[in-house]
């Protein structure tokens, strides 16, 4: 008869077959369980509130008008300003302000104008083309400085010449120059994302194994299969999740975006393409997470309850925020030593290489990340794993490994 260490010929299976027996029951208590569904179902929540926040803030800024400044000059000065608004206004756009026309009483104070006109008008202009006055709030009249001296220089100019007609040429997209700010934006989205994914979902490796501990269930597992297959199972467990977890985030997150006539084409295309870039994202957080799941999943056994989880996973989670920190002041020099150091870093290395991948097409030096992040996890969950199976076999009480310590001296 075989059990759940052995085979169907009733030999002890390998640490291989125990890893992927221990994975399917795992995957499949997690995946069926209401606790995962309430799990995925709050980050879209989330995500369904700012857009809905980003949509209502969109409607409320177009809905505002522009700054309006009121004008009170004398009648000819106030008349070639309006002409002047008018013919600048298609070349300068928005940099311009509305102009309204304010009638003065002699005697009035610039204040007192801007007061019995504040419901209508930021800031008002006085004085002349010549010497034009701006009263109003500091920043504002600084920032409208320019754009008034321009109206008022046009406005006093003689003859006015046309202004010539530009024609546009724009180049083919593979043709186009680098657009450097964009891919910074795109290799720092993608930092982000990956940063949120990994802390997101490597927690569910403690609080399963912690749930296991409560119940003892580790222990009957402890005794039929060996600990580094226990490890390693748990572990592509968590994983395959976390994939389950980011398929229905993606699709949902696409669905909502494509709805509000957002897509990829808002971020400026990566130096390797949109189809590899995602593929190396899928990559590197998959090394992400395998590394900080094996920290995780070492600290889950030294802990046995969650107090003692939120406590020593804690310094874990901040020294993670200055490792993305760390990976993220690099990215903005590419080439020095500082993002050459972020790159090697274990911890670090996906978050630069993905940066990398956004900014620079060569390939050749991701297939030599990728092996050198492979080798880290491989010496991390083996390190892991030896700690774990120390620390999960002595979770009993202190007395019960006493009393085995005299037994076996007494043997």
């Amino acid at each position: 008869m075989s059990g759940p260490g052995t085979n169907k010929l009733g030999g002890r299976l390998s640490t291989l077959q125990a890893a992927l027996v221990v994975a399917r029951r795992d995957f499949a208590a997690v995946l069926l369980s209401r606790s995962f569904v309430f799990f995925l179902l709050g980050p879209l929540f989330m995500l369904g509130v700012t857009l809905m926040a980003s949509g209502v803030g969109q409607s409320v800024e177009r809905s505002v008008s522009r700054p309006v400044l009121g004008v009170a000059l004398p009648g000819a000065d106030s008349a070639a300003l309006r002409q002047a608004e008018g013919r600048l206004g298609v070349q300068l756009d928005e940099a311009l302000p509305v102009l309204i026309a304010l009638e003065a009483s002699p005697g009035t104070t610039p204040e007192q104008l801007l007061q019995a006109n504040a419901s209508r008008a930021s800031a008002v202009m006085t004085g002349s083309l010549d010497h034009p006055v701006l009263t109003g709030p500091s920043d504002l009249i600084a920032e409208w400085r320019g754009p008034v001296a321009v109206l008022a220089a046009e406005a006093r100019s003689a003859v006015l010449a046309p202004y010539p007609e530009i024609r546009l040429a724009p180049t083919p997209n593979k043709a186009a120059a680098i657009d450097r700010v964009g891919r910074m934006r795109t290799a720092q989205s993608g930092q982000t994302l990956l940063f949120l994914l990994t802390m997101l979902l490597a927690g569910m490796v403690l609080s399963n194994l912690v749930e296991e501990k409560a119940n003892k269930i580790i222990e009957v597992l402890a005794a039929a299969i060996p600990m580094d297959a226990l490890f390693l199972g748990k572990l592509f467990a968590m994983l395959a999740i976390s994939f389950v977890g980011i398929a229905v985030w993606g699709a949902a997150g696409a669905t909502l975006l494509l709805a509000g006539g957002r897509s990829l084409a808002d971020l400026t295309e990566p130096a390797v393409g949109w189809p590899l870039f995602i593929a190396l994202g899928v990559i590197y957080f998959a090394s992400a997470y395998l590394l900080l799941g094996s920290v995780f999943l070492t600290i889950g056994s030294m802990a046995s309850t969650v107090r003692e989880v939120q406590t020593l996973s804690m310094p874990v989670t901040m020294l993670q925020l200055l490792v993305f920190f760390f990976a993220s002041f690099a990215m903005s020099n590419p080439g020095s030593p500082l993002e050459l150091a972020a790159a090697l870093v274990p911890f670090s290395s996906p978050y630069a290489m993905l940066a990398r991948a956004a900014q620079e097409p060569e390939l050749g030096q991701h297939l030599l990340a990728i092996g050198w992040q492979v080798a880290w996890v491989a010496l991390f969950i083996r390190f892991g794993a030896r700690l774990f199976r120390t620390r999960v076999m002595k979770s009993g009480p202190a007395g019960t490994h006493r009393r085995r310590w005299f037994r076996r001296e007494a043997a």
